[in-house]
């Protein structure tokens, strides 16, 4: 009896410390990058922050918030970000290297000021685009990224995620 129950002890240990050794479906990350805007010249800087759920090696949900640009044009200023919820449709080709799809809804902001004036206006939409990741370990990883989230409106962004 002792010996069953000690066996029992030991693979209840065992399958412990594997389940610790995997991360959970629970990730977030950060990234930055470039955003390119049809009516304006010149690329602007963009830079974000993600939380996700994995559900399983296809599927995975995410929630967005990303400053796509600022720019200054004489008095005038303006300032864009994102707000965003999105499924990714994810193929892995190796046990590291993953290709995904993006498709969401999002919300754009933009805050004017002009002459001490602020005027702010959003528009919703459609968010769309495609990715890679790689996995360094089970709970680090890198990505590169195309986002569309407005008809005029570009992103490429590059970033890391930490699963926990």
């Amino acid at each position: 009896m002792l010996k069953k129950l000690s066996i029992a002890v030991a693979i209840a240990a065992l399958s412990i410390s594997a389940q610790a050794q995997t991360a959970t479906p629970f990730y977030v990350g950060a990234d930055v990058g470039s955003t390119t805007i049809d009516s304006l010249s010149g690329d602007k800087t963009s830079y974000g922050a993600f939380a996700g759920y994995k559900f399983n090696q296809n599927f995975a949900a995410e929630v967005g918030y990303r400053h796509l640009f600022k720019v200054n044009v004489g008095p005038v200023s303006a300032d864009v970000t994102q707000a965003s919820i999105s499924a990714l449709g994810i193929i892995p080709v190796s046990k590291e290297f993953q290709v995904f799809g993006r498709l969401g809804y999002n919300n754009n902001k933009v805050s004017t000021s002009v002459a001490g004036y602020n005027i702010s206006a959003n528009e919703s939409g459609a968010l769309y685009g495609v990715g890679v990741q790689y996995q360094f370990t089970a709970n680090v990883g890198a990505r590169l990224e195309f986002q569309k989230p407005a008809s005029d409106t570009k992103n490429y962004s590059v970033g890391v995620t930490y699963a926990f």
